[in-house]
């Protein structure tokens, strides 16, 4: 038996059920949520709900579930948790769990913003240009090194939560007057490529490429997108997650404008455009399953359809209270 248990698994329903796909026969899928209306725990064989990820005592209930249910391997949905997992990486393993994800330096790197975007600049690649003082982003202003308009958002997020487009300095300073933690990023014109990229928990090495031009977001998601391939763009991307040290599956956000890549954002987790690289060809739930049995994957990159439209649409979930 191999047994996977899923946090937070709030609306991510795709992501279960391919789980379930994956591990029929062989092991059971285990999801957890905060709430009894996270429907994707619905799709998995068994679910637990339980505290918010900031209560205290919280780990020691993922740890309790993972004796009682024989779990081989974890990964949450949500960035936030993707340290603590990290974090407790060695209270996992002595419980044989293989927590599947990156290195707490390297989940803390992807959930800052401004420390993602000085390792990039640092190691030479092309990204937005990023200020945290506001003052330093008017020189810029006033140098001509940039111009409006720009993105303020939290330099700690996800999911494109409390982000402002900004027109002028008044919107600016009104952003930086009410809220803390902010940042300044350059807008970015440009087409935006949505990536997923497994890498393996025992060889290290890229084992899977997947890439969507994306034409819709929808509250920071990808609403539509199709599937495309380009060598150069593979060959980057291998080169960045190789300088990196990424561990299992990560989503990355790429620009790319006048036949240039710009990398915009990692995250360390699936992503909620995962579902267009699954139905094209790419399932990294066997390749986590192979890694949970002990067994490095071969390299197979972008084994899948080009020309692959995803677009996404509403479904629901019924369950009555009393069943």
């Amino acid at each position: 038996m191999v047994n996977i248990l899923i946090l937070a698994a709030g609306t991510r329903n795709k992501i279960v059920q391919y789980f379930k796909r994956t591990f029929d026969g062989i092991g059971k899928v285990v999801a957890t949520d905060a709430s009894k209306l996270g429907p994707a725990i619905y799709d998995a064989d068994k679910f637990y709900i339980v505290p918010p990820i900031t209560a205290n005592g919280y780990i020691d209930v993922i740890l309790d579930i993972c004796r009682r249910e024989q779990i081989n391997g974890v990964l949450s949905l949500i960035d936030p948790e993707l340290s603590l997992l990290a974090k407790n990486e060695q209270r996992f393993r002595e419980l044989g769990v293989t927590v599947i994800g990156s290195s707490y330096e390297l989940c803390e790197r992807s959930l800052d913003k401004m420390q993602m975007y000085h390792w990039l600049k640092e190691h030479g690649y092309n990204c937005a240009r990023s200020w945290k003082e506001r003052e330093e982003f008017f020189a810029a202003v006033d140098s001509g090194e940039i111009t409006y308009p720009v993105f303020v958002k939290p330099y700690r997020g996800s999911a494109s939560i409390s982000i402002s487009k900004a027109h002028d300095k008044e919107t600016v300073d009104l952003l930086y007057d009410h809220s803390e933690d902010l940042m300044i990023q350059e807008f970015l014109r440009g087409q935006e490529i949505g990536v997923d990229v497994y890498i393996d928990l025992i060889s290290g090495e890229i084992v899977s490429i997947f890439t969507k031009k994306k034409i819709l977001m929808r509250a920071g998601e990808t609403d539509k997108a199709v599937s495309f391939k380009d060598p150069e763009l593979f060959a980057m991307i291998e080169k960045f997650v190789k300088e990196a040290g990424f561990r299992g599956q990560i989503d990355i956000d790429i620009f790319e404008i006048d036949g240039q890549y710009y990398i915009s954002e990692v995250n360390p987790r699936f992503g909620g455009g995962y579902p267009h690289a699954f139905e094209s060809g790419c399932d990294h739930m066997k390749l986590v399953l192979e890694n949970l049995k002990g067994n490095a994957n071969a390299r197979n990159i972008g084994a899948y359809d080009e020309g692959v439209y995803m677009m996404k649409y509403n479904e629901i979930k019924i369950i009555r209270e009393n069943a």
